[in-house]
């Protein structure tokens, strides 16, 4: 018997296909081939079937399958399908399914020197695939999550078996064959190399020229970049005649490098003794299974215990066994804010380090761990998880590679891994006196620590075994060398007194000895006064990281007096220094410093220090709004930042998306935090500051919950400018969402406040949303209606950019109902007014529309070029991009360039799916129904 997954799913006997007879059946058979041998949990099997929402039935159901699949697999003793608590297994060698035979000859090919038999190796892997991967499973999740994946893994493989194929001088038969490929795929840079390669070397070389034409074209056209260095380098190579070596059997240059091996672990410590049984404990935790698979492994404890110094020091001890790279990332999962970093962040950082280019990197999360883990396929790859919160932040970060270890640190015990992906556990334990003893003479020298060994004992004692306490300790000694060490615990009765603040109380073992907070109070108080202070103050920051600009106006101070007391603070082990120019630390010594605050600073202070932090996030996120581009918003005036105020130096769209970038998360916090400490017009102000970035990066779900918190802060002022502003910035992003009746309401909403306030500009901004809506539902006069009436409150207010937007508007909408002379008309009236102000985003949105119309015309070459000239701009905004993608896909398919067509309807569908999800079923469908489509 064999199982085929590249191409119909089935099991295969004689020749003779036995079944699954239902698409239900070959999604499970399918999920259970992806990893024979390892259990697949029922939770995995439902989502793969009816996705986040299964039925109240699906248990059943499953159980139900795998009846149907064990009575075909009976006859069969080399297939066995088996049931455990973890899930159901089936198992059958990997000779037996296509999917691992592939994977094996190409990994047989990378270790084969001589060519030839490498080419062969890959061309027979090849040859095993008989169509679209899983083409006829049921269910979204499969085709949407894994399916990308194999494709990827196809693509690779024909590519370095084309590679050898030059390498024997085979240039016209690879030239015949890329040809095709490159048209369906003219944004994959390494095929347009081959073929030119190809082309050149087979005497070809204007045609060789003329493909790198075309690829640059769409690059510039589609995306708005240059293509990349080593397509570029070619071309002058092959303008030059120097890419001719092998155009008559001689040897070509060597094939392009493979990508450079990710070593992401962080710098190990010095010399690393302790821990020697947990060193052990984790070897004989992460050894290969019977079946070669590593199962995840949790380092767990309490703050401060040296989860990740332990686990980051295993790894580096044993990277030999995972040669083809580490990664790491820091989960964030305990902080001071409690903003975990996302699984959808975290796998895109590991894409990053795959070195996936942006463009390939689908758009939801499910489809981008499903080519994480497709990439991992046939690798060893150690993965380090750190500062975990929970099993569900994991989850889509564990491979599914046999070879590939997930080692993941958490301060919960991550249950749900044990139970469900059978992880294994390691919780650790504070040091031993001898262990701590260590830990002072390495940082120490074993000769100031043999010289006083009843203060030794004394600080062993006290820091309770806690690696982190130590570490702060011996940071004081460093600073203080002259100091002896009986004076690093003087004083420390005194400072438990009565009044010690209590948020660190956790940390209290009941004695002197394990109250963390009296080890900390050893370094603040060897600190200048300035330093202390803003040590104190960071305790009111919202986030787990501050910029030097941010800390200079929480403090009123300069910026070169913030970074120098940064330096100090970061010398002190009181702060770290993650990146250049922005500072952390660790959670425990935030509350410690929120405690200090509290106790030292008076309620002015601090009101007036945080204070500054909001004025400091809210005109520098104001200024970078400014420079970004962004359609139908009402302006937002500020009042000017108060005194002792360091903004942000951003000075054009691409440092604004830069700084937005890094702080849009911390800005998120500080909308929070602002609403809750009393500071209602920041929170709303900030929110709509952020508005542009958050519209143009499509992250919808993060602008929703901004302006939910503003609109509370806005409804408390009774502040009707506030709300009109936050209801329209909610229902926008809402439109995104899907939820056009959520948004009606607000858009609505507003309407009659900006009515009330006589704001014409913010009338027309209600009115134009509103016709969006209207739209949706193909009430195309009654959204006309609306954009006249929008027309003639911009020009009342004499805002001309607001009349050129409303006016393609207008013309779209004419367009609907089937007016297109007049629509033209329209659209050229917005394009000489966006043209006479240099508005590009009001400009392209026009040309978009104008292809809309010559497309409904019937002239799809003309609306073809029309979409592109809208990209030239639109491809840098996710959100409207998408829009235009579509469009322009249709138009490539009505011109019958199907194949094109669809390729760049799956663009749009990877974002329509993340920004709009409403809207994704019915261009998934469409592109489903164009398949095996023939051009006409």
């Amino acid at each position: 018997m064999e199982f085929r997954l590249l191409g119909p799913v089935g099991a295969w006997h004689a020749g003779r296909r036995l079944g699954p007879s239902t698409a239900q059946h070959r999604t499970v058979l399918a999920m259970l081939l992806l990893e024979p041998g390892r259990p697949v949990p029922v939770a995995r099997l439902q989502t793969a079937l009816w996705g986040s929402e299964p039925p109240e039935s699906s248990r059943n159901a499953v159980q139900g399958h795998i009846s149907r699949l064990r009575r075909l697999l009976a006859p069969f003793p080399e297939a066995a399908l088996t049931t455990s608590a973890r899930g159901y297994c089936l198992t059958a060698g990997r000779d037996r399914v296509d999917l691992h035979r592939f994977r094996d000859l190409v990994r047989d090919a990378g270790g084969e020197p001589d060519p030839g038999r490498a080419a062969d190796l890959l061309r027979a892997a090849l040859t095993l695939w008989q169509g679209p991967p899983l083409a006829d499973v049921a269910g979204r999740w499969l085709p949407d999550v894994v399916v990308p994946g194999l494709e990827e893994e196809r693509l690779a493989a024909l590519e370095r078996r084309v590679e050898l194929d030059l390498r024997q001088g085979r240039h016209q038969e690879v030239a015949a064959e890329l040809t095709p490929l490159v048209g369906e795929h003219p944004l994959r840079e390494r095929l347009a190399s081959l073929l030119m390669t190809a082309l050149s070397r087979g005497d070809h070389r204007t045609e060789a020229l003329a493909v790198f034409r075309g690829v640059r074209r769409r690059f510039a056209e589609e995306l708005g970049i240059e293509p990349g260095e080593e397509l570029q380098r070619l071309h002058q190579a092959i303008l030059a005649g120097r890419d001719r070596t092998a155009a008559h059997g001689g040897s070509p240059p060597a094939p392009a490098q493979n990508p450079a091996v990710p070593r992401h672990l962080p710098p190990d410590t010095e010399p690393f003794t302790a821990r020697q049984d947990e060193l052990a404990a984790l070897d004989r935790l992460t050894a290969p299974g019977p079946d070669q698979a590593l199962a995840p492994c949790v380092v767990t404890g309490t703050g401060g215990v040296g989860k990740t110094t332990l686990a980051v020091h295993w790894a580096h001890r044993a990277r030999d066994r995972f040669p083809d790279g580490q990664l790491y990332v820091n989960l964030q999962g305990y902080g001071p804010t409690h903003a975990a970093r996302s699984p959808a962040e975290a796998v895109r950082l590991f894409l990053d380090a795959l070195q996936v280019p942006p463009e390939l990197i689908p758009a939801t999360l499910d489809a981008q761990a499903g080519l994480y883990r497709s990439l991992l396929a046939g690798r060893r790859m150690l993965i380090l998880l750190d500062n975990a919160l929970d099993a569900d932040q994991v989850r889509p970060l564990l491979p599914s590679a046999t070879g590939c270890l997930a080692l993941i640190t958490s301060r919960a015990e991550l249950t749900g891994l044990v139970a469900a992906e059978g992880a294994r556990t390691l919780s650790l334990r504070s040091f031993s006196p001898a262990e701590s003893r260590e830990l002072l003479a390495r940082r120490l020298g074993k000769d100031k620590v043999g010289a006083e060994p009843q203060a030794v004992d004394d600080i062993v004692s006290r820091c309770a075994g806690l690696p982190l306490a130590l570490s702060i300790v011996a940071a004081r000694a460093h600073t203080r060398p002259a100091f002896p060490l009986h004076a690093l615990i003087t004083g420390l009765e005194e400072a438990d007194g009565p009044d010690e603040p209590g948020s660190l109380d956790v940390f209290d073992g009941g004695d002197t000895g394990t109250n963390l907070r009296t080890v900390f109070s050893w370094s603040y108080r060897a600190l200048s006064p300035d330093a202390a202070r803003l040590f104190r103050l960071k305790g009111l920051l919202p986030a787990p990281e501050i910029s030097t600009s941010a800390a200079a106006s929480l403090a009123g101070i300069t910026v070169r007096d913030a970074r120098r007391l940064l330096t100090e603070l970061t010398r002190a082990n009181l702060a770290a220094e993650p990146s250049p120019g922005r500072y952390g630390w660790h959670d425990l010594l935030r509350a410690y410093a929120e405690e200090l605050t509290l106790l030292h600073d008076s309620d002015g202070e601090r009101r007036e220090a945080l204070h500054r932090l909001l004025d400091h996030y809210l005109h520098s996120a104001h200024l970078g709004d400014g420079l970004l581009e962004m359609l139908h918003r009402v302006p937002l005036t500020l009042p000017g930042p108060g005194p002792d105020v360091v903004v942000a130096r951003i000075t054009d769209r691409a440092q604004s998306l830069a700084w937005f970038g890094r702080e849009h998360r911390t800005l998120l916090a500080a909308i929070r935090h602002a609403a809750r400490a009393g500071f209602d017009a920041h929170a709303w102000q900030l929110a709509c500051a952020c508005w542009g970035f958050l519209s143009q990066e499509g992250r919808s779900d993060d602008q929703v919950a901004m302006y939910r918190t503003a609109l509370e802060a806005a409804l408390r002022l009774a502040d009707p400018a506030a709300q009109a502003h936050v209801r329209v910035g909610l229902a926008q992003a809402l439109i995104r969402l899907g939820q056009d009746g959520t948004s009606g309401a607000h858009l609505r909403q507003a309407l009659t406040l900006f009515r009330t306030l006589r704001d014409p500009v913010g009338q027309g901004v209600c009115l134009t949303y509103l016709s969006v809506l209207e739209d949706r539902q193909g009430r195309y006069a009654e959204g006309l209606a609306l954009c006249e009436e929008a027309l003639r409150l911009h020009r009342s207010a004499g805002d001309r950019a607001g009349e050129g937007r409303v006016l393609n508007n207008v013309g779209w909408f004419h367009a609907r109902l089937g007016a297109y002379g007049e629509a033209l008309r329209r659209c050229e009236e917005a394009l000489l007014i966006h043209r006479e102000l240099d508005d590009q985003p009001g400009e392209s949105a026009t040309l978009d529309s104008m292809g809309y119309i010559h497309h409904l015309l019937g002239q799809y070459e003309e609306a073809i070029a029309y979409y592109l000239r809208s990209l030239s701009w639109r491809g840098g905004n996710r959100a409207l991009g998408a829009r235009t993608l579509q469009r322009l896909g249709e138009a490539q398919v009505a011109a019958g360039r199907v194949a094109e067509g669809r390729q760049t309807l799956g663009r749009a569908l990877d974002l329509v799916a993340e920004l709009a999800p409403g809207d994704a079923g019915a261009l998934r469908a469409r592109i489903d129904g164009l398949a095996g489509h023939p051009p006409r």
